[in-house]
């Protein structure tokens, strides 16, 4: 295994570690909190986290035994399992962003109907679709035997080894990834850029009022009157922050995957088995990224993650003391003997 392979297989570990303990994290906050759960939001952060935790366990590691063995990792019947869970945990993810930026939009353009809109049943019948859309092409792929091992991604994933067949697949190979990737990129960029329009529009009514305000107190020490202009530039640009994260982890996960397997099929271009890995990494990394992006960096999963935190604190501390308390007992009874 050269300095590459070691390269790529170190990556795959550090992004199975960090998406196995970030996305246990979420499910963990899930499981605490009963606000999180009662809203609509925690469904579709549910489909996700479960759909990570198992692209983590299942498909990264034989990925891994991939790079390294430089074969097959693991017989044909696994492998196809593999496959089939590969393809349709992708669509899944791909589906369930798509379904955040949705709910999203929802409660940003209709904040009065938001709860009508977007009830529990309406989450629930969201995330049904998405099994059901992202089922479909693994199925047909398992019924056309177009599931294996992939040599250039070191994977079990979509592939073809009949050259009769090549067209055929090209031509299902593009249709899931554009009712996937590019309808879920559709999706991310109307919602979000109406979400970025709403934001804006807001603050430009609060830098109206702000302006005013401060033109009126004529006394205010210019200090505050700085803090108070700063603080309106940084809510112009939290908004856009936000967003451009949202649709840039998005691209930057899925796009060289994606654009790799395109070339790969309907172009005669030369493609490097370490960039195919690569890009096959980049797609994996979506699962370590998404717990921070959709979810522990909201204030209610941080509440939680401190709760949970200090409960934990608490439990140790009780024992401790327990454990300090008995051995004082102990000291003492030799004594009032």
């Amino acid at each position: 295994m050269n300095s590459w392979d070691a390269g790529l297989a170190g990556l795959l570990v550090g992004t199975m570690g960090v998406s196995l303990l970030s996305n246990a994290l979420v499910l963990l906050c899930l499981l605490h909190s009963a606000d999180i759960r009662r809203q609509a939001p925690a469904l579709f952060t549910l489909n996700l986290t479960c759909g990570n935790l198992l692209c983590t366990v299942l498909n990264m590691p034989l990925t891994l035994a991939g790079v390294v063995a430089q074969r097959q990792p693991a017989g044909d019947r696994l492998c196809r399992l593999a496959a089939f869970l590969d393809t349709f945990l992708a669509a899944n993810s791909m589906l369930s962003m798509a379904a955040l930026s949705i709910d999203r939009w929802v409660a940003v353009v209709f904040p009065l109907s938001y709860r009508t809109k977007m009830r529990l049943r309406d989450a629930a019948l969201m995330v049904a679709y998405t099994w059901l859309h992202a089922l479909t092409f693994p199925a047909a792929a398992l019924a056309l035997s177009w599931l294996g091992f992939h040599q250039l991604y070191a994977s079990c994933t979509l592939c073809s080894r009949r050259p009769d067949e090549r067209l055929r697949f090209a031509v299902f190979t593009g249709a899931f990834h554009t009712l996937s990737f590019l309808l879920s990129f559709v999706v991310l960029c109307f919602t979000y850029l109406k979400v970025l329009k709403v934001a804006r529009f807001h603050c430009k009514r609060i830098d109206v009022i702000t302006m005013q305000t401060l033109v009126l107190l004529v006394d205010l020490h210019p200090s505050v009157r700085e803090r108070c202009l700063e603080e309106q530039r940084r809510r112009r640009q939290r908004a856009t922050k936000k967003i451009s994260t949202f649709i840039g982890t998005f691209l930057l996960c899925f796009a060289p995957y994606v654009i790799t397997r395109l070339v790969e099929l309907f172009s005669s271009a030369p493609i490097g088995s370490h960039w195919g890995v690569l890009s096959k990494c980049l797609a994996y990394s979506k699962a370590a990224s998404d717990p921070f992006v959709y979810s522990l960096l909201r204030h209610q999963y941080r509440k939680s993650c401190k709760e949970i935190l200090n409960r934990i604190l608490h439990r140790r501390s009780i024992r401790s003391s327990g454990l300090t308390g008995d051995s004082h007992s102990q000291n003492i009874l030799p004594v009032s003997e």
